[in-house]
């Protein structure tokens, strides 16, 4: 589970990251960022914490599995919260075929989207 102050709640700050942030396809996956922005009220201008969001449709299937794919990616994007630049904002949404793909191959293709988004190795 993703801590309260890294999940993207509203609808304002998934649009953001989409419209306005660079986007990485890969074929399970495409992740939408939004680099960091600094907190005007905070000491210092520190930067806002990462924050994530997913989308995942019912072209990927039903309920349980859309639920599946959602706590996978979310426990995959909560252990590379760290290599991502403060106060970014990232979208993961999911494709059709990520409800039958493993972890691993769920893992891979977020590495390799995350990567060309930050242009660093992610793991």
């Amino acid at each position: 589970m993703l801590p309260t102050e890294h999940r993207l709640r509203r609808r304002e700050e998934f649009a953001i990251a989409v419209r306005r942030g660079r986007r990485a396809g890969r074929p399970l996956l495409v992740v939408h960022m939004r680099n960091g922005q600094l907190d005007p009220h905070a000491p210092g201008g520190s930067a806002f914490p990462v924050r994530a969001g997913f989308v995942v449709s019912k072209a990927v299937g039903g309920a349980v599995v859309r639920t599946r794919v959602k706590r996978q990616l979310r426990h995959l994007v909560r252990e590379r919260l760290s290599v991502l630049p403060p106060g970014s904002l990232v979208v993961v949404r999911a494709l059709p075929g990520s409800g039958e793909a493993s972890h691993e191959q769920l893992a891979r293709d977020l590495d390799a989207a995350l990567e060309r988004l930050t242009g660093r190795g992610v793991r």
